[in-house]
């Protein structure tokens, strides 16, 4: 820094001027659920499929037989062409086998199984555009493994015990528009006698159907997306004393973390009822849902999360996030495929509140950074065109989960808390119960907000990556003890970009922040403070996504970790070390290098790389104390016990028990660690 002494007033011009400052954060009253969507077997295309029904409504009888894990059902579905066409096309589960198709007079239709789980019914005459039709389908099978669901490898609906669950993203009856076609249902639900069955709209009590087998019922009547069905041998339902609205079902094995859950719900569901306003019903039914299928799903008046993540030290986010989308997603719904950011970012970021909310704006600060590592893991087509991704992939979920909910972050700051808060209720109330589009999104934040926002979403839904900035300063003394003046430059590598970034000046003496407008490549600013700069910082507290070196170690990781799970081991570790090439100190990235190599028993190898992780810059913390616990495994595996014993005392020692870490290390002290008969 060059440091000069200037004898002159300060004089006030446009570029002296201080910028209005954005309003303090206030606490707004009110993230992995997944908000699956349609089309999961679709590549990407030019543009989005165009939809030809419009379903209304649905009757739906169904017999489940736990049992031999079959169900039988008789669907009657009301709908509408979009425009006249000849045939009329169904997304139906693979494996379920359509008997019979009638129409409304009885007379039976050809229907015959097309590619990708679709069901293509044939009228004897074409379909004439906005003639209402009401057709029935009777059809069964067997719902044991994934096997024929409309996303490889992940299972969506089962038939079983302790827990049955027809999602609605399973398909499980005949469907179109998943998550824009919005409709009403009438569910009746047979199944043997000690279960109790969760759906939207019921009563909570079933009725006796004869042969050992129960009746429950459940109507939705408002248009929405219920058709999600979960039936347990579930435990007595546990609530807060006084708010019985909200239920948690749980099997025996999380009997005991119940009541705690409920709590957390009720203090998540008023938070959200403060800050979005009423939702279409105060029932929640908190359900849990078995580990062989989603974390967490969705409907209306059902919370549905996965035994595994009931209880632990971070389960309010996911609970958060599923919740949420009471809101997001059932009363206001994405209005096609490319709008889905509105919802699933915003459920996002609702997580994220509430966690500001619980915790203090530097939780939400510290969960920011993971957040932009999976906005720009996938970021190479403009978030308004996600829709043309295939739903399902790791690319439509980063778009719309994380980028969505950078949008929202970012767009808090732009128009200040107060104008955010009343986007998000004039959002709610103006498209409750309908679907919104992106444009209809932005009329709505400029109304509300008062602000031309055009610049705005130009970059960041019709555009796509993140600015990388630069700053160029220099400070001069100023005379008679009047202070210093800091004269620089910030330096952007995205031309188009226009919005206010916050500077914040270090001193020797107080701490000056300044908002500044950031426009094209090149933006000056001149900040007076009484006490010497140290140094300038853009961005302090994270508002804006950008590019930066320490969130591309993040996003290879990121990359890596989604390639591990699809199991393409060789992808995941080139991305691992992409990570160690931009920070070789980066113990994350050493630590899922170890965690790869350990699942393909390369012992040493794996060793290696949990020792680099234990001599790299500790960050996240945790990393720590599961290396030592994986080494500890090792030691274990190679008969070199007293060195396993070892490593799990040294896990002991770090005193952090994230995940459970702690226990864990107790329990392989006590007992030498074995790898499972069936390893994955």
């Amino acid at each position: 820094m060059t440091y000069k002494t200037i004898e002159m007033p300060v004089r006030t011009n446009a570029l002296l001027r201080p910028l209005p400052a954005a309003r303090p954060v206030a606490v707004l009253a009110a993230l992995l659920a997944l908000a699956l969507a349609p089309g999961a077997r679709l590549a990407a295309q030019n543009v989005a499929p165009r939809p030809t029904l419009n379903i209304t409504a649905y009757t739906i009888d169904v017999d489940l037989h736990p049992a031999d894990h079959t169900l039988d059902a008789t669907t009657q579905v009301t709908f509408t062409p979009l425009e006249d066409i000849p045939t009329a096309v169904f997304d139906l589960h693979g494996a379920l086998r359509v008997d019979k198709v009638t129409d409304a007079s009885g007379a039976a239709l050809n229907g015959t199984r097309g590619p990708d789980a679709t069901l293509v019914v044939t009228p004897q005459t074409p379909l004439a555009k906005g003639q209402a039709l009401t057709w029935t389908f009777h059809y069964s099978g067997e719902l044991e493994s994934g096997e024929g669901g409309p996303v490889e490898g992940l299972k969506l609906a089962y038939v079983g015990d302790p827990i049955s669950y027809l999602l609605y993203a399973a398909r499980w009856f005949p469907m179109a528009g998943y998550t824009t076609d919005r409709f009403t249902a009438e569910i009746h639900v047979k199944i043997p006698s000690g279960y109790r069955v969760i759906g939207s709209g019921g009563s909570g009590e079933p009725k006796p159907a004869g042969n050992g087998e129960e009746e429950w019922d459940f109507s939705w009547t408002k248009p929405g997306f219920p058709g999600t069905i979960i039936a347990g041998k579930f435990e007595p339902p546990v609530s807060v004393q006084g708010a019985t609205n909200i239920k948690i079902y749980t099997t025996a094995a999380h009997k005991a973390v119940a009541a705690d859950y409920a709590g957390t719900a009720l203090r998540e569901f008023t938070y959200f009822e403060s800050s979005f306003g009423l939702p279409d019903t105060t029932k929640i039914n908190v359900v849990e849902l078995p580990d062989d299928t989603v974390p967490a799903y969705w409907a209306p008046e059902i919370a549905a999360v996965a035994g595994s993540y009931i209880g632990g030290k971070n389960a309010f986010r996911l609970l958060a996030n599923t919740m949420a989308h009471q809101w997001w997603g059932s009363e206001v719904s994405p209005a096609t495929l490319n709008d889905t950011w509105i919802t699933n970012g915003m459920a996002r970021y609702a997580e994220l509140m509430y966690l500001e909310d619980d915790q203090g704006h530097g939780a939400l600060e510290s969960a920011i950074g993971d957040v932009s590592a999976g906005a720009l893991a996938y970021d190479t087509i403009p978030l308004s065109s996600a829709g043309t991704l295939a739903a399902y992939s790791p690319q439509f979920q980063s778009m719309t989960l994380d980028k969505g909910a950078l949008v929202y972050h970012m767009l808090r700051w732009e128009v200040g808390d107060d104008s955010f808060e009343k986007i998000l209720k004039s959002l709610i109330s103006e498209y409750k119960d309908k679907g919104i589009t992106t444009s209809e999104f932005e009329k709505v934040a400029e109304e509300q907000s008062q602000q031309q926002l055009t610049p705005f979403f130009a970059e960041w839904l019709d555009g796509t990556g993140a600015p990388n900035f630069i700053d160029n300063y220099a400070v001069y003394r100023l005379g008679n003890n009047k202070g210093f003046r800091t004269i620089g430059e910030v330096q952007s590598d995205q031309d188009l970009f226009n919005m206010p970034v916050d500077l914040r000046v270090e001193t020797e003496g107080k701490t000056v922040d300044q908002r500044i407008d950031v426009v094209g490549t090149d933006s000056q600013y001149v900040i007076d403070t009484f006490g010497r700069p140290r140094r300038v910082v853009i961005d302090p507290d994270d508002w804006i996504l950008k590019n930066t070196s320490d969130l591309q170690v993040r996003v290879d990781i990121l990359r890596g970790q989604q390639l591990a799970a699809q199991g393409d081991t060789g992808g995941a570790l080139q991305q691992y070390q992409n990570a160690l090439k931009a920070n070789p100190q980066s113990s994350l990235a050493s630590y899922r290098i170890g965690e790869l190599l350990f699942s393909m028993r390369n012992y040493q190898a794996a060793v290696n790389a949990y020792r680099d992780c234990l001599n790299g810059d500790d960050d996240p913390r945790w990393t720590e104390v599961w290396s030592h616990i994986a080494i500890g495994k090792i030691f274990d595996l190679t008969g070199q016990r007293d060195r396993a014993v070892q490593e799990y005392r040294e896990a002991l020692q770090t005193n952090d028990n994230t995940a459970g870490a702690l226990n864990e290390a107790r329990h392989w002290i006590q007992t030498p660690y074995k790898r499972p008969d069936a390893d994955q």
